[in-house]
């Protein structure tokens, strides 16, 4: 039976694909292709019935975001999912940092939910949504 909503635990973190994109320039195709991915666990993915680049919406109390669901390469993670550090990962992250100066990017709870005909906002397109500008 496939599930509308999956409840699951946001990592984020650097990916080589990330930094490569980062040096070569956050308006770069490369750029936008590795920070507009959610790693997932292939089961969770059948859980929600959805296959290898299937956009979805990715829900946390900051807010939410369409990205691409990526099986994860390196094995089982079920009820987890990882989003490569950028503008998308921090849309959706807190910006509390609890006095140490670096917001939290690991344990963050979120909901996952299928979003097959709803876009990846580009860069410009998030960043206007995010601050109107």
């Amino acid at each position: 039976m496939v599930q509308q909503k999956l409840h699951v635990t946001l990592l984020t973190g650097r990916t080589i694909e990330q930094g490569v994109g980062k040096e070569a320039g956050k308006a770069t195709k490369g750029y936008f292709e590795s920070t507009t991915m959610c790693y997932m666990d292939i089961c969770d993915m059948k859980k929600l019935g959805i296959k290898n680049k299937t956009n979805i919406l990715v829900t946390t109390p900051n807010g939410a975001v369409v990205l691409r669901a990526v099986k994860y390469p390196r094995g089982a993670m079920p009820s987890m999912i990882y989003i490569p550090y950028g503008p998308w990962a921090n849309s959706i992250v807190s910006n509390e940092t609890t006095s140490i100066g670096m917001p939290s990017f690991r344990g963050t709870p979120a909901e996952v939910e299928a979003a097959p005909d709803k876009p990846v906002l580009s860069l410009k397109e998030l960043l206007k949504s995010q601050f109107g500008k």
